[in-house]
């Protein structure tokens, strides 16, 4: 999988980031970085319909930390689309004056291994198709996957853990029974 580059390491080694599991202590620091990154307009999307039903794992979870200041986060959540299980991606912020790091990147191909050493197939999120598609990411077909609201449909991506994880999925996103 396309996830990381030697170049995009150098970046993040420069920094003397470590990267760990969220864990409690983190939330406050993560929210922080949230309403920095998306403003209150992040309560109103789609997918925080999904995570008010279904809170994220925090064993999936990843936070960037320089000198024990969270930088960067991923979280994601387990849930089920027409009864598939998948995985949630999102939210993914970095505080602003450390973007363009290689940061994000890294949490996302630590979540996606996270995803897949825990056994899960298919990650999904909503986001821009300019950043994630070259990690790997693809559009899944406008119509097979139901947000629980209003989504630009064009956003939907998807990621295969393991090959054809995507097939014949459909339907609305919930939680796993």
């Amino acid at each position: 999988m396309p996830f990381e580059s030697p170049s995009m390491l150098s970046i993040v080694q420069d920094l003397d980031l470590r990267f760990c599991a969220e864990t409690p202590d983190h939330a406050a620091a993560i929210e922080g970085i949230c309403a920095e990154a998306f403003g209150p307009g992040r309560f109103t999307r789609a997918a925080e319909r999904v995570r008010e039903r279904v809170p994220h794992d925090p064993a999936l979870s990843l936070v960037a930390l320089l000198g024990g200041e969270v930088v960067g986060s991923v979280r994601q959540t387990r849930v089920a689309i027409g009864g598939v299980p998948a995985v949630m991606l999102g939210p993914l912020a970095v505080r602003p004056r450390f973007k363009k790091r290689g940061i994000g990147r890294t949490l996302m191909a630590m979540a996606a291994e996270a995803a897949r050493l825990s056994g899960e197939r298919a990650i999904f999120l909503v986001g821009d198709r300019a950043y994630y598609m070259p990690l790997g990411y693809r559009p899944l077909p406008v119509g097979s996957v139901t947000m629980p609201g209003p989504v630009d449909e064009e956003r939907i991506l998807g990621l295969e853990l393991e090959p054809g994880a995507w097939v014949g999925v459909s339907g609305l996103v919930g939680p796993r029974l």
